[in-house]
């Protein structure tokens, strides 16, 4: 339930109706039909879903579609519920309000998802249950059988019966899980791994496949500078000159160049008289001379041809569906910087480290098809799908755990249903608040690495579990017929206050199995 208070917490809960005189009002949104017109301006969120009748602006679907790069939107364009709009002013036709929208639609994934989860069926307690049966069962016929055919009396008959009783531990049983499962998430707690469903740990032991969500999992979500091609310049000045620049400009672009810059301890240069040039990018002065940066076609609107070293470059940013800009002299062009979103540091050692597991690595993302193909290229990831729906991220999870149990890690609203849907779902912790109420397990880091040790504790948290099980129900197994008398022609012979020790030793060796737990090393995998 909170998973869908998340979701619809998202939709602003107020539209900028336009009315036929032109005057706007604010509405509450449940007051806007389709066929209205709504004002959506710079920095809100979108509260319906429409089509743009007017206006020019970019708009983060991050948390909806997987695309990590701002859309684009102008008349005709499409925008999303909850999506959020970027530099521009925007006049949207609604097309669909309320339950209808892809918000909705995406909760009602959600709410499906939750109800055709089946109930984890608790092995131990049932054991338990029965043992308690049979401790019963056994103590009676012992009793009547020492009586009848006994040559010992009444006392001993009885001495055997109680014994049988007393020496039964069917709450061993029914602590060896809990009492893993205890200490399992103390360890998962201290290694940034926040535990919702202690059932995760079970279903966690045998994982097959891996698959991920890109943006926000196996990348940063966010720009950077991926490469520099300099015509004439070193690649210092070439960053001073255009931070100077950027550092005018809001936009993603304009940051991941500025945070470069300073990244590499560039001092940006003194710019003077920057001004926005509209759909194409910035203007300004630097010592004296006029320097623009933008998009690449602007040069060639200037009538300046790129070098073929700065062309190459554009062709690579464009194959590899990166985000590319050009600095521009008075009558050159100085140089290309390509940016894209950027690669977690840890994510090439966990995949790595799954393959070396014996563990198959999927990509699914709501991102382009060339950058899929270069994120998937570059960590080694065996297979990945691109421009992928989030109604269609659960049924590719579906597909994925017919080739074994299927853990799937996501950030996103739109990996919720993937989430649900997996035998394990992990939640990065910055990620939207629906994923992580949608997920067994929450790393609290934004490093990807706590999958390996999740997945390490998950498998330790298995042994431990067949151990204690394995000692309760053999110590049972051994216990009960000595307890009856089975071997008394030999002289073994346990009498109650035995019984009552080796019982109690019985739930303490489970203790103490279970609090090894907590030696266990995460790291080495």
């Amino acid at each position: 339930s909170r998973a869908l208070d998340h979701l619809a917490a998202m939709v602003p809960s107020v539209a900028h109706l336009t009315r036929d005189d032109g005057s706007i009002e604010d509405v509450p949104i449940s007051e806007v039909a389709d066929g209205n017109v709504v004002l959506i301006r710079p920095g809100e969120q979108v509260p319906v879903d429409g089509d743009v009748i007017d206006g020019t602006s970019s708009m983060n679907e991050a948390f909806l579609t997987g695309e990590s790069r701002p859309v684009k939107k102008r008349t005709g364009s499409v925008v999303i519920a909850g999506a959020v709009n970027g530099e521009g002013a925007l006049t949207v036709r609604v097309t669909r309000t309320g339950d209808a929208t892809t918000l909705s639609q995406i909760m009602r994934l959600v709410e499906e998802a939750q109800a055709s989860r089946s109930r984890f069926q608790v092995l131990a307690d049932r054991a338990a249950y029965w043992l308690t049966i049979l401790a019963v069962g056994v103590s009676v016929p012992t009793l009547v059988a020492w009586t009848v055919f006994g040559t010992s009396g009444i006392t001993f008959a009885v001495a055997r019966a109680v014994t049988v009783l007393v020496i039964a531990c069917p709450h061993a049983l029914g602590l060896a899980i809990p009492l893993v499962n205890v200490n399992a998430t103390a360890v998962a707690a201290r290694n940034g791994i926040l535990v919702r469903n202690r059932e995760a740990f079970e279903r966690g032991q045998n994982i097959k496949v891996v698959a991920f969500d890109k943006t926000g999992t196996l990348t940063e979500g966010r720009f950077a500078v991926s490469a520099v091609t300099t015509d004439g310049l070193d690649h210092t000045t070439v960053m001073a000159l255009a931070a100077g620049l950027e550092r005018a400009s809001e936009h993603p672009l304009a940051t991941a160049i500025v945070e470069a810059a300073t990244d590499g301890k560039v001092r940006p240069a003194d710019a003077t008289s920057v001004t926005a040039v509209p759909g194409r990018g910035l203007e300004g002065t630097i010592d004296g001379r006029l320097l623009r940066i933008g998009r690449p076609e602007w040069s060639t609107e200037l009538g300046i041809e790129l070098k073929p070293a700065l062309e190459d470059a554009l062709a690579t940013a464009d194959q590899r569906a990166e985000s590319a800009v050009v600095l521009i002299g008075e009558d050159e062009a100085l140089a290309v910087i390509s940016v894209a979103d950027r690669v977690r540091d840890q994510s090439h050692d966990t995949i790595a480290r799954l393959r070396s597991m014996g563990v198959r690595t999927v990509m699914i993302t709501g991102d382009a098809e060339a950058v899929a193909a270069t994120v998937a290229a570059d960590l080694g990831i065996d297979q990945y799908h691109a421009r992928v729906l989030p109604e269609d991220k659960s049924r590719l999870v579906t597909d994925l755990k017919r080739e074994g149990p299927t853990l799937f890690v996501g950030d996103g609203i739109n990996d919720a249903p993937a989430l649900l849907a997996a035998d394990l779902g992990i939640a990065i912790g910055a990620g939207a608040n629906v994923a992580i109420e949608s997920a067994d397990l929450v790393l609290v880091n934004d490093d990807p690495a706590g999958v390996i040790r999740a997945l390490t504790l998950s498998r330790s948290t298995h042994k431990k579990m067949v151990q204690n099980l394995a000692w309760a129900t053999g110590y049972n197994a051994v216990a009960l017929p000595l307890a009856a008398g089975v071997a008394a022609g030999a002289g073994i012979l346990l009498a109650p206050a035995v019984g009552a020790v080796f019982m109690s030793l019985s739930t303490v060796i489970v203790a103490i199995n279970a609090m090894m737990l907590r030696r266990v090393d995460l790291e080495g995998g």
